[in-house]
């Protein structure tokens, strides 16, 4: 979207002309410069990204994606609980299991076709495009959910935010759904 493409770049424009006046001559200009770009990107690109899917394809359009995830996430924690023995991320985070990872790749997927049949109905969509759509939402989400991870493991933290107690943070709840929404957004602005 244009509109989401100017906001990006004014942000970008905005970032880089700040750090040009509280530089201070030292070596971490990098770092500083990428500490204040990255939550743009990481945080703005896919929130912009949902925005736009609401109002092209309504609130059923956004809410599938979404569903998609949690129906994966769940699938994820209940099939790695019940049948996992094998690391998906060992490093990244220990508990994730392959086996839960293949929970998700099917449910997911499934769901993402047999609920988006009835409310994002595009005859040119056919199943397996609608298939393929759900597996690439899930490989989204599995890898934004282990990139939130890797974030929080390289700060020495295991909680990114105290807001939702129990639940690591605000930006575990949304994780997956950070990678999964601009593949989303893509997938149906080019099928």
């Amino acid at each position: 979207s244009p509109v989401l493409l100017l906001a990006l770049l004014t942000t970008l424009v905005v970032l880089g002309t700040v750090s040009l006046f509280t530089w201070d001559g030292g070596p971490q200009a990098l770092a500083s410069i990428a500490g204040a770009v990255f939550p743009t990107l990481y945080l703005g690109l896919p929130i912009g990204a949902l925005i736009v899917i609401r109002d092209r394809q309504g609130a059923a359009g956004l809410f599938l994606l979404m569903l998609t995830v949690m129906i994966s996430d769940t699938a994820q924690y209940y099939t790695g609980r019940t049948f996992g023995r094998r690391p998906l991320a060992a490093t990244i985070s220990p508990k994730k299991t392959i086996e839960g990872a293949v929970g998700g790749f099917v449910f997911g997927p499934l769901a993402f076709a047999w609920i988006g049949m009835q409310w994002l109905p595009q005859p040119a969509m056919s199943l397996g495009v609608r298939v393929a759509i759900g597996v690439l939402l899930v490989a989204a989400g599995i890898a934004g959910d282990l990139f939130e991870s890797m974030l929080k493991r390289s700060a020495g933290v295991k909680d990114s935010g105290a807001l939702i107690p129990g639940h690591g943070g605000v930006l575990d709840r949304i994780d997956a759904l950070l990678f999964a929404a601009p593949v989303y957004f893509l997938a149906l602005t080019y099928l």
